[in-house]
């Protein structure tokens, strides 16, 4: 026993010692590197042959060493604390517009419905000249957003161009602008109810949860789509609530891990449910991450909700922020998440760097295979893979280049002015006479594109010219490229369809404002259409969710970004 004893206390002190080592090493090395670089960031800031700018300097050197990590952990110094506030509550100080660059100046691009910019007059295409007397021209959209933010109940006097004649003043008081997680609900058949939701702050889980109580008492709602394509996330605490909606009390929903074990925990729905029964489905898409994906993977593994779109971003890395000395910040990544059949989604390994210092995906040597409740099987590693895939059509080039060039954009702006109102945005349809109208108003525009075939042909022309063949291929390669060569005036024709839905999402939100935009939208949406068919199917809703529907294989298209 004695002899137990002594070896007991020499393994301690062992332990102890390699502990207390390890901590003063780690300690010396923070020490000594804290003191290398204030040293050298003194005497830099000291001897430079030119002038520095301390604070830039430092910005950009913390920013260097956090890139080294993963693009979440950020510095945020105290001049965007402002941002900040907004990504976590969706509120900021301000006239309430989406504004865009174009040309030299800012304009105002889509103001929000209610907000101090629509109750002035203001509208989609008005030109921003100056602020406050201080002219907007180079002002870029950043800067233009600092400028026209600030406290609630300040004012702000704005010169605006209007017509490429008008000019004119308006005083706008700033309000406390809050940007809605669910801009849009409403019933999409006559038993099935949609819910848009756009991010995670403060207020989701309480929006969410009152859209699905008005349409499930109010509108005969019986099964739900629920849509997370675009949204990128938000706070933890947020979708673990979402959740809880749709979860039995107790359920675990998210586990997350770090290496300092404080970060070791378990998420459960603490919460009575509101619906344990009803059909549900979520949309997904490259751009849902993080809390998207907490929401859209727990609902899968516990197998409550059936998938619906394409693989998800694949953020599986938690963040909490640290304050910094005057009033700054550091957001940094602290674990990572694990939904309910134990996977992580994370995509990108951060902490394994290539021979080029770049993050590479997880190979699929690496992903491991897990089982929802019902025993379904889901991987890990590579974001959320719907139970059903919805491929969607690739946007033409032509409707690429009419987005981009603003002739859309152009077309709406003038259509608002001859048009004093519209049907609602679910009813509305651009006539045949106003479609020709658009077609001549661009016949004097550019907006030229080159197609996927004819940059191919040029590439092939290189090569052979570089290879000496061209020659003798010349009068083969002339009638080929005269065959492909794009004609804009068919184009118009070929694409027609795709370009005018363009047109009117862009006329619905000049009076409906986003609710417009989503409303319009949903009628030709093919992840939309594709809900309502899975849920109006019960027996094949079932089937997805107990495993015996089995899913063709995915496309090599399945993996690209969409345009959402």
């Amino acid at each position: 026993m004695k002899k137990l004893k002594a070896l007991l206390i020499i393994l301690t002190i062992g332990i102890s010692s390699v502990i207390s080592f390890s901590f003063v090493d780690s300690y010396f090395e923070i020490s000594k590197n804290l003191d290398i670089f204030a040293t050298l960031f003194r005497e830099l800031n000291i001897y430079y042959v030119d002038e520095t700018q301390p604070g830039e300097l430092m910005k950009d050197g913390i920013d260097a060493m956090l890139g080294t990590l993963d693009p979440y952990t950020n510095y945020i110094p105290e001049s965007e604390i402002e941002d900040y506030r907004f990504m976590t509550t969706g509120q900021y100080g301000g006239i309430g517009s989406v504004i865009r660059k174009r040309d030299d100046y800012v304009i105002i691009a889509e103001p929000y419905e209610n907000s101090p910019t629509t109750q002035a007059g203001l509208m989609a295409g008005d030109i921003i000249l100056e602020v406050d007397g201080k002219s907007a021209e180079g002002k870029t959209t950043e800067e233009m957003s600092h400028i026209l933010k600030g406290q609630p109940g300040t004012s702000v006097k704005i010169k605006i161009k209007r017509d490429d004649e008008t000019v004119f003043e308006k005083t706008i008081i700033r309000q406390e602008i809050k940007i809605k997680d669910v801009p849009y609900y409403g019933m999409v058949d006559d038993s099935i109810g949609y819910i848009k939701l756009n991010g995670f702050t403060e207020t989701a889980s309480k929006e969410l949860k009152e859209a699905f109580k008005d349409l499930k008492e109010n509108h005969g709602m019986k099964s739900a789509v629920i849509d997370l394509r675009g949204n990128g996330g938000g706070l933890l605490r947020e979708a673990v609530n979402i959740v809880n909606i749709f979860a039995e009390k107790g359920q675990k929903i998210v586990e997350t891990k770090g290496r300092v074990k404080d970060w070791d925990r378990i998420h459960r729905a603490i919460n009575t449910p509101l619906d344990l029964e009803m059909p549900i489905t979520v949309l997904i898409g490259n751009g849902s991450a993080s809390a998207s994906e907490i929401v859209s993977g727990a609902l899968q593994d516990i197998d409550r909700a059936v998938i619906i779109g394409r693989k998800s971003f694949g953020k599986g890395l938690v963040q909490q922020t640290k304050d910094l000395s005057y009033n700054a910040k550091l957001k940094l990544t602290v674990a990572k998440y694990y939904i309910p059949s134990g996977r992580c989604i994370q995509r990108i390994d951060y902490s394994n760097r290539n021979k080029n210092g770049g993050a590479e995906a997880i190979p699929d040597s690496l992903i491991s295979t897990y089982k929802t409740n019902n025993g379904r099987v889901v991987k890990d590693g590579a974001g959320i893979l719907p139970d059903i895939a919805v491929t969607r059509d690739k946007r033409s080039n032509i409707s690429g280049s009419l987005l981009r060039k603003m002739l859309i954009f152009d077309f709406a702006t003038q259509y608002r002015k001859t048009h004093d109102s519209i049907p609602a945005a679910n009813e509305f349809t651009l006539t045949e006479k106003e479609f020709d109208g658009f077609v001549d108003f661009i016949k004097d525009k550019e907006y030229d594109y080159t197609t996927k075939t004819e940059k191919l042909l040029d590439d092939f022309e290189k090569s052979a010219e570089k290879e000496k063949y061209l020659d003798d291929v010349k009068k083969e390669y002339e009638t080929l490229k005269k065959k492909v060569q794009h004609n804009k005036n068919e184009d118009l024709k070929t694409f027609r369809d795709e370009i005018k839905k363009l047109i009117e999402n862009e006329i619905c939100s000049r009076y409906y404002y986003q609710k417009g935009r989503i409303e319009y939208s949903l009628a030709s949406d093919p992840d939309v259409l594709k809900a309502i068919e899975v849920l109006n199917d019960k027996k094949f809703y079932a089937s997805v969710l107990d495993g015996s529907y089995k899913a063709p294989s995915k496309s090599d298209d399945d993996d690209e970004i969409e345009e959402e």
